[in-house]
């Protein structure tokens, strides 16, 4: 069985503004009365009260009550910052990150961000360690990557702490460590990461950092796969049809490929065409076989290549085309294939395909 790609690696998707800020215009604004809020909150704001600030620039940035205007909302979020309000120094980053409202200034953005780091603000934190990470705005810095991942993953966020989890499994800005990166990743699951119950899946099966353990490696991959993740169906796959930890079950084994080849998945569409070939699981059926092959193929994979070229050669599912069966033939060349292919004349009558 051609196993699928191990762990997956970093998340680099920057947390942005605009979820619950602090709890300000107590009444027309909490009441969801945003024509009202304006008026209650602005004369507070020009105080200097910093809540009102803050929930004034939301209003702005979102369009609540007022004409979205991404300027007005950057004046007051800076407002609220620079009396200290975590997130308005966060808002702020964001809008410097991202260009909002006005021009990109990766430094700007740093800059709140790390007022706001500073304040325990765990968005912050996380944005901080993707720009270490990517070295986007500043010198790259895994180490630095991991501690501000680390903080904003010990407040709970998801992200970060897959991001740890990652670091941990790979040794990147930190010690290797499959056993924390198993932790890290359990958290993360825990609040339904699809990836680190993928990758999950995967230290349970190889028996990284924690015990082999082919249910527990079922479970991670069924978690991941019932939220669409294809590695993950593509995985549960191959569990039952090497009897990798599960009893062995080729009819399992294709309900699983089929949800994987659904999304694309080469490596299940191959191994669908050696499926129907060789009646594994289900009927024989050179047809579907042909099918899957082809569309492994049209997926530049090698090995289907090389099948389809045995097929057309033999006349199986196909009629018989030693024309097509050397464009297929030079085809898997041209994608890779490894094994002994004649593209000037027949393949040798006792050339086999490639095996599951």
């Amino acid at each position: 069985m051609n196993w699928k790609k191990g762990a997956v690696g970093l998340l680099f998707a920057l947390a942005s503004a605009g979820a619950a800020h602090a709890d300000v215009g107590r009444n027309s604004y909490d009441r969801g009365d945003f024509k009202s809020a304006p008026d209650y909150l602005r004369p507070l704001a020009n105080k200097g009260d910093i809540e009102a600030q803050l929930k004034l620039g939301q209003m702005y940035e979102q369009g609540d009550g007022v004409e979205k205007n991404l300027e007005q909302a950057l004046r007051w979020y800076r407002k609220a910052a620079e009396q200290g309000s975590a997130e308005a120094q966060f808002n702020l980053g964001t809008m410097y990150d991202q260009g909002e409202g006005i021009a990109i200034d990766k430094g700007a953005a740093i800059q709140w961000y790390k007022k706001a780091a500073a304040q325990g603000h765990a968005n912050a934190q996380y944005n901080l360690g993707v720009m270490y990470d990517t070295g986007e705005g500043m010198v790259q810095d895994k180490a630095q990557a991991f501690l501000w991942y680390r903080k904003a993953a010990e407040q709970g966020d998801a992200d970060a702490q897959y991001n740890v989890g990652v670091m941990f499994d790979q040794g990147d800005g930190t010690g290797k460590d499959k056993s924390q990166a198993v932790i890290w990743y359990l958290k993360a699951a825990g609040q339904g990461k699809i990836e680190a119950q993928y990758n999950l899946g995967i230290m349970y099966r190889d028996g990284e950092g924690v015990g082999k353990d082919g249910p527990q490696a079922l479970f991670w991959f069924r978690k991941a796969a019932d939220q669409g993740d294809a590695d993950a169906e593509y995985n549960i796959g191959a569990m039952y049809a090497d009897g990798d930890g599960v009893k062995q079950d080729d009819a399992e084994a294709i309900i699983w490929f089929l949800k994987a080849a659904g999304q694309n998945d080469v490596e299940a569409e191959y191994n669908l065409g050696v499926m129907f070939r060789d009646g594994e699981g289900v009927a024989k059926n050179a047809v579907q076989a042909v099918y899957w092959f082809e569309r492994a193929a049209g997926h530049s994979y090698a090995d289907a290549a090389y099948n389809l070229g045995i097929m057309y050669r033999d006349g199986d599912g196909v009629p018989a085309n030693s024309a097509k069966a050397l464009e297929w033939f030079r085809k898997a060349k041209s994608l890779g294939y490894q094994g002994d292919t004649d593209d000037g004349q027949d393949e040798p009558s006792d050339a086999k395909s490639i095996p599951i």
